[in-house]
Parts: C-alpha cells; structure tokens; sequence
C-alpha cells in the first residue's frame, strides 16, 4: 500500500483563496446588517426619547460604519482565514450597547464612543503584532507574572482606589482602569502555556482512592493556588466577580487540558469552601448573600437596585414598552451592572433573549475555533478566552435576575467601561488569530473550518 503525499502548497492555494473570499463576503454581509440594526435601534430610541431624529444621526453612522470597516479591513488584509461571525456579532453588542448609553446619558456615550475607537485599536494592533500566536507561549512566565501583577495593582496604597465597596481601580494622574481586565487576558495565556507543559503529568491517574483512580494529590497544587489567589482578591479587594471568573478560567482549562473530572469535582469542592468560609467571615459578602436571598428585607437601602431591575424586566414584558420608553434613572448604576435591565425593559423578553442568544454564538464560535486549532496551546488558549467571555457574560446576567448573587462585573461589549470595552476586543482579536492560524497551518483547510 503506497502512502498518499501531503497536498503541495500551490495544490492547497486555490482552497485557501476560496475560504478566505467567501469568509470575508460573510463577514461584509453581516456587518452590513448589523450596522442597519445598530443605527435603526439609535434613531427608534431617539423617536422614543424625543419624539425626532437627532440632529447627530448622520455623525454617527460615519463613525459607527467607519469603525466597522477598519476593523474588518485589518481582518480581510491580515487574518483573512478567520471565522467570519466573531466581528459581526461582537459589533453588534457593542453597537445595542451604545444605544442604550446614549439612552441613559449622552456624556457617557460621547466617552463610550472614544472607547470604542481606542478598543478597535487595540484590537488592529493586536492583530499586526501577533502573527503567530506560538509565540506567546514562550513567554508564559512572564504574562503570568503580569497577570497577577495587574491583579494586585489596586492593593497599591497610592495608586488604588476605593470605588462602590470594590478596590478594583487603579488611577495615574487624570488616568484611571481596571487593571483586573487586562490581567485575566495575561493569566488566560499563562494558564494555557503552563497547562501544555504540565498536562501530561496532570493527566496521569496515579493514585487510588478505593475504586477510583485520581491523579496524585500533589497535582493538585495548581488548583489550590488559583483557589488562594481567588480569595485574596475576595479578602482584600472585595471583588467578587473576577475571583470567581479567574478561578472558572482555570479550572475549565485544566480540565479540557486533562480531561480528568477529578479536577472539575476539586474546583467545586475547593469552590463551595470558599463561598461558605467568605460567607462566614467577611461583611460584604453576607451582604451580597443578603440581599440575593431577601432583597425585599430592606427595599429602600440595599435592595433596591434588584428590586427595580426586577421590576423594569417585568415592565417590558414580551415585547417591552419600546426604545426609548423606559424610565431613565431609576435603577443605581444602570449603564454598567443593570444594563441589561435596561434591554429588557424596553425590548422585553425578545430582545434580552437576543442579546443572550448572541452570547451563545460568541462562545460557539470560540469553542468551534478551539476545536479547529491545530496545536495544544491554541486549543486551550481559545477554550480560556471563550470562557472569560461566556461566564462573564452569565456572571452579570444571573445576578441581575437573581440566579446568582450580584457581583458587579460588567457585560461584555455592552456596559459602559472603557477598560472591558479595550480588553475584549483584544480577546477578540486573539481568537480571530487563533482561528486563521489553524485554517492556514491545516494540510486540509476545508477540514479546519
């Protein structure tokens, strides 16, 4: 039996070509749409608001259309072969998420537009400088280090700042981010560098308890470290939503890097410990607690903003009162944590269904690039990255319907922050790399995709 020979690269070109016209044609075709989407959810809310068009309506679709055609430009001339949903539906977040800033304060959304520029920045720039993503692999150790620096940053006595019960700022000068966005991107490659390495000593099922084989107990080190520096963050920063979404992030990809359940029922224990042990001893997490289980126990003090984003989820029924309706003001910080409160009042039901349903795509894409990658630490890279987006998203959306106690994080894409707005972006940017180096690096890229 004779072997069959690889196909020449000449022989592959005319596959490769083919992909990477009807990928780009896709994504055109998408962002077209969503730019009608976006910029008819605009004047419909203005209507609403005002009862006319505003005046700035031609302003702002140049910019919202020339921000979308940069950034597809960069992905059509540097990652051609990438997945063609990403852009489009991560546009299309940002674009409702505007909307409703602008709904809920002009100031803000002049700031969430600047924003978006410097994100679709990043996002370009990410893509020019990281060619091959192989090459952040070699530089675990170091993005770990930053990661965790980052983490820390708040606890600096002069640069920290105290804002809403969470040290989770950082100012210089006029400047002022949260560095704990930046620093699950670092940590996400540090985990999938340092899981590469390790994984097949944390595979192997050495130790036996009764029946069941698990891996040595002094594998389990990793885990217990993301435990610890998951509660420091809870202790001393008060920061509810990034220790559970850093410690999320590492047990999924120690899990997918394994493949051992055994980790996955070690991070739930670990995890139920630290919850009932926080609990116990720290005030603002009986508080949180509080308030999930009985907000009504005090509906005029710490209550009330989940009383009144139950209410304004309720207002909007199926349909919701329409763009540009709703009652503006009424819920505490309802551009950032109660933003998707906002959604439901005035698009009911079907429009947070769609907001939810996007997020779904999102993290189908990255788990099916995930899939595609031809190498371990583009496979766990992706995998990390999708789940920072996934859970993040999930995180903000339970706590505001109460399936989960409020932690503050931000939904992606669609809450006022500048820092997640920029950090995201270049999680996306990194997964649309992750995505055309695997379709080009594949002997078949029919079969990559």
């Amino acid at each position: 039996m004779t072997a069959t020979a690889p196909p020449s690269p000449s022989a592959r070109t005319p596959d490769l070509r083919a992909i990477v016209t009807r990928r780009r044609t896709t994504e055109l075709g998408l962002l077209v749409l969503v730019a009608i989407v976006v910029v008819s959810a605009y004047a419909l809310a203005s209507l609403g608001r005002n009862a006319s068009l505003p005046a700035n309506i031609g302003p702002f679709l140049g910019v919202i259309l020339g921000l979308i055609l940069v950034a597809h430009l960069v992905v059509r001339r540097w990652a051609g072969a990438a997945d063609p949903l990403l852009l489009p539906l991560v546009a299309l977040l940002n674009g409702i998420g505007f909307v409703f800033i602008a709904r809920l304060d002009e100031q803000l959304a002049a700031l969430q537009a600047t924003w978006t520029g410097v994100g679709i920045a990043a996002f370009v720039v990410t893509l020019l400088v990281v060619r091959d993503i192989r090459v952040l692999q070699r530089y675990r150790y170091t993005f770990g280090l930053i990661g965790v620096v980052l983490l820390l940053l708040p606890l600096l006595p002069v640069f920290g700042r105290n804002i809403n019960g969470a040290r989770i700022w950082v100012a210089f000068g006029p400047v002022s981010f949260q560095p704990g966005e930046f620093a699950k991107i670092a940590l996400a490659i540090f985990f999938a560098g340092y899981l590469v390495e390790r994984r097949e000593v944390l595979g192997v099922a050495t130790f036996k308890v009764g029946p069941i084989n698990t891996p040595d107990p002094r594998q389990f080190g990793p885990i217990l470290a993301a435990w610890a520096v998951s509660l420091l963050v809870v202790i001393f920063e008060r920061d509810l939503g990034s220790a559970l979404l850093f410690f999320l992030l590492f047990v999924v990809v120690l899990w997918v890097a394994t493949g051992r359940a055994a980790y996955l029922a070690a991070g739930g224990v670990l995890f139920g410990l630290g919850a009932v042990a926080s609990w116990a001893f720290f005030s603002h997490v009986q508080q949180r607690v509080s308030i999930w289980i009985n907000p009504w126990a005090d509906p005029q003090g710490s209550g009330y903003q989940i009383i009144q984003g139950a209410y304004a989820l309720a207002w909007g029924g199926t349909t919701g009162v329409g763009p540009g309706l709703g009652i503006v003001g009424r819920i505490p910080f309802d551009e950032t944590d109660f933003i998707i409160a906002i959604i439901g009042e005035e698009l009911g039901l079907l429009g947070t269904t769609a907001v939810l349903v996007t997020f779904l795509l999102i993290a189908g894409s990255g788990l099916r690039i995930a899939r595609s990658a031809g190498a371990t630490f583009g496979t766990l890279l992706a995998v990390g990255l999708t789940a920072l987006i996934a859970f993040q998203a999930f995180i903000i959306m339970a706590g505001v319907t109460r399936l989960l106690p409020l932690t503050g994080v931000t939904l992606p894409f669609i809450s006022y922050g500048g820092s997640s707005l920029v950090a995201n972006y270049v999680l996306i940017a990194l997964l649309l790399r992750i995505s055309d180096q695997s379709v080009r690096r594949s002997p078949d890229p029919l079969a990559a995709l």
